[in-house]
């Protein structure tokens, strides 16, 4: 047995821990408790394996569930960043790289570059798997600020334009997840969940 290879996968999965410490601007539903990434990351691996079905393209939903449990992590290190944030853009950044470097590098090389470009996959959004785990990325938000009668739309003041700028791009890994979240967003302006802008 090979304790030192053993030893950096403990190492690793120690360190992963601190993601349950990360909160997020958007709360559980139907709650004013903040989620939590690692909650985050749980619920949409989750959300991928029962939504595989509506993605646009056929995609290999482990493969989908591995980088919906890894593309936050960097934020252990990175911070999370609101997505409506108006000071920082919510790309990949210097500052999640080199937290990519940091937390996968504490894996055995293969593992540690595996992570990594499944990461990089995900950040791309150029393969059908990245891109419909991109739009589950962007659902579970849509789903929680309604159920919390607009959430973080309400209190940032996020108009229905900004919000439907940003999510629509879901459209991209499903055409019907995207068509169901238009319509819930445009709901939420009957019910004044939300403001447009004219």
């Amino acid at each position: 047995m090979n304790f030192e290879y053993l030893l950096k996968q403990i190492s690793f999965i120690q360190e992963i821990d601190k993601l349950k410490y990360i909160q997020r601007k958007t709360c559980l539903f139907n709650s004013q408790r903040k989620e939590n990434d690692a909650e985050h990351s749980w619920h949409l691996a989750i959300m991928a394996m029962v939504l595989a079905e509506h993605a646009n393209e056929p995609v290999d939903t482990m493969k989908v569930v591995k980088m919906l449990l890894i593309h936050d992590l960097v934020e252990i290190d990175a911070g999370d960043v609101f997505l409506f944030d108006t000071a920082i853009n919510h790309t990949n950044t210097h500052a999640e790289r080199l937290a990519a470097e940091r937390l996968f590098g504490l894996l055995p090389a293969e593992q540690a570059l595996e992570f990594t470009e499944i990461w990089e996959e995900f950040e791309a959004a150029a393969t059908p798997e990245a891109r419909f785990a991109k739009s589950i990325d962007r659902l579970e938000p849509v789903l929680q600020n309604v159920s919390n009668g607009g959430g973080t739309w309400k209190e940032h003041q996020v108009s229905y334009e900004k919000v439907v700028q940003k999510v629509q791009t879901m459209a991209r890994g499903s055409e019907t997840l995207w068509s169901f979240a238009k319509a819930l967003i445009d709901d939420s302006v009957e019910k004044g969940f939300i403001q447009k802008e004219h």
